[in-house]
């Protein structure tokens, strides 16, 4: 079955859980890309002006037409859309721009909240096991490989809590953090590199009540934060980043600038459809070598010995999303995985 990814048992398996169906593969003009944002969007609880039916329909063929091989070969027939190509489009900001434009504007006019990427579902999972996370850590408890995380409420869990900064980068509508707010965090900032998004984050905000939460107008990628946060969540937006045609590149940069805005001791949450939790963990694993590497070349030239950690340290992931069988293997669609930041 095309578009998905299949691993062990004891492994995520993740599925790109967002394309855009196109008619041709080459569009490239931002015109283009804003038609193709305003007539296609994953299906949400929230509500769209856009047909339901229509909208599911268009993003199960996409779907099911999308290649996921990362080092596929361009091709311009019609008939078997090249996955590159169409995947590329959510790498870049006029896209987002354009989808948000479109949301921002069904707000005002109906009140909806638009799409969550992944599924509200999903969302709520976030929430749940990374407050649980942050409880076990905030008493000297740090999860290992084969520890499971478990949400077990107290009273002390808000007095822990509230003394957590969270920043999400690529906040998008700002929902996550709306569902972090309801589950005893209070110092929220959410990012994007998208105004509209922003704007839209916001007044969601607003009307739902959390006016408290923080929302700024910042590229991951060129961040001009100078504050650590003790958590930092990604929802998406690392997919997103490897969807642009210099994603290698671009994955690279972010690596390096989230390890900037995760205080030591913190903790970055990603959830992702695009990377499995192997996938996720190979990929910090690298960031830490290369980190290492030109910390130990720094040191030789001053004659010093280099005595650097890795940067990051895989701590625990997601075990309860729903499973599919395929192939004799078992897995999920989604992948959410926790790194200490040493």
């Amino acid at each position: 079955m095309a578009g998905i990814r299949l691993q062990q048992e004891d492994s995520d398996v993740s599925q790109q859980s967002r394309a855009v169906a196109l008619a041709t593969s080459d569009l490239v003009s931002d015109d283009d890309r804003s038609v193709a944002a305003d007539s296609w969007s994953i299906k949400s609880e929230y509500g769209s002006t856009l047909d339901d039916d229509q909208r599911h329909a268009d993003a199960a063929e996409a779907l099911s037409n999308a290649n996921l091989r990362p080092n596929s070969d361009y091709s311009s027939d019609k008939d078997e859309p090249d996955s590159e190509a169409v995947s590329s489009m959510l790498g870049f900001q006029s896209y987002w721009d354009a989808a948000y434009a479109d949301e921002l504007t069904n707000f005002r006019e109906h009140g909806h909240a638009g799409e969550v990427w992944f599924g509200v579902d999903v969302m709520e999972v976030v929430a749940s096991w990374t407050k649980a996370l942050c409880v076990e850590i905030s008493q000297g408890r740090i999860p290992n490989d084969v520890d499971a995380v478990k949400a077990e409420a107290s009273e002390l869990d808000d007095k822990l809590l509230s003394s957590w900064s969270v920043l999400d980068i690529g906040t998008g509508n700002g929902l996550l953090l709306q569902e972090l707010a309801k589950q005893g965090f209070s110092d929220l900032t959410g990012t994007d590199y998208s105004e509209r998004a922003v704007n839209l984050a916001q007044s969601l905000a607003d009307r739902d009540g959390f006016s408290n939460i923080k929302f700024l107008v910042d590229d991951v990628l060129e961040t001009k934060l100078e504050q650590e946060f003790q958590l930092v969540m990604d929802k998406g937006t690392l997919d997103a980043i490897g969807l642009h045609p210099d994603g290698p590149v671009k994955r690279m940069m972010y690596w390096d600038s989230v390890s900037k805005l995760v205080a030591p001791g913190g903790i970055l949450v990603i959830t992702s459809c695009n990377s499995t939790k192997d996938e996720l963990i190979q990929e910090v694993e690298s960031f830490n070598q290369r980190k290492i590497s030109t910390a130990q070349e720094i040191e030789a030239g001053k004659d010093e010995e280099s005595c650097r950690e890795p940067p990051f340290q895989y701590v625990s992931h997601v075990r309860t999303y729903p499973t599919f069988m395929f192939g004799g293997s078992v897995g999920s669609r989604v992948a959410t995985v926790a790194f200490l930041r040493k």
